[in-house]
């Protein structure tokens, strides 16, 4: 199979030795997402709310950049600094996927770069419709 890097200015560029995803076949992984804006390469953090929407909007432009979409997600890993935002990522993140939603865990840890509460990351297939999965 060929393996491709995705690589979009719609989201953060890498501030490490990684890429913003990388594609096997029809798989593709997608990179840990922090509330990085874009164009600045600054911290959006006035709020939890506002840092949520951030990471997910940096996802779902990796996602397209892979040719995708954030309904392609087939496994999402959040990771927060406070449990006690765990609603808060619930009901956001009903803003940026529909159902059937994604497989998913949510992690607890002491730290995150650049002092971000959530970072998210995930696995996405392309072209995965719900109708190729044994009920």
């Amino acid at each position: 199979m060929t393996r491709s890097t995705i690589q979009t200015t719609q989201a953060p560029q890498a501030i490490g030795t990684y890429s913003q995803a990388v594609r096997v076949g029809d798989t593709v992984y997608l990179s840990g997402q922090i509330a990085l804006e874009p164009a600045t390469m600054q911290m959006v953090q006035e709020t939890i709310e506002s840092e949520i929407h951030q990471v997910f909007q940096n996802l779902r432009a990796v996602c397209e950049a892979a040719g995708g979409s954030l309904n392609d997600v087939a496994k999402l890993n959040v990771y927060l600094t406070d449990l006690a935002n765990f609603a808060a990522v619930n009901s956001i993140m009903a803003e940026y996927f529909d159902m059937p939603y994604p497989a998913r865990a949510a992690v607890g840890v002491a730290s995150l770069p650049r002092a971000a509460r959530v970072e998210a990351d995930g696995v996405m297939v392309i072209g995965a419709h719900e109708a190729d999965v044994m009920p």
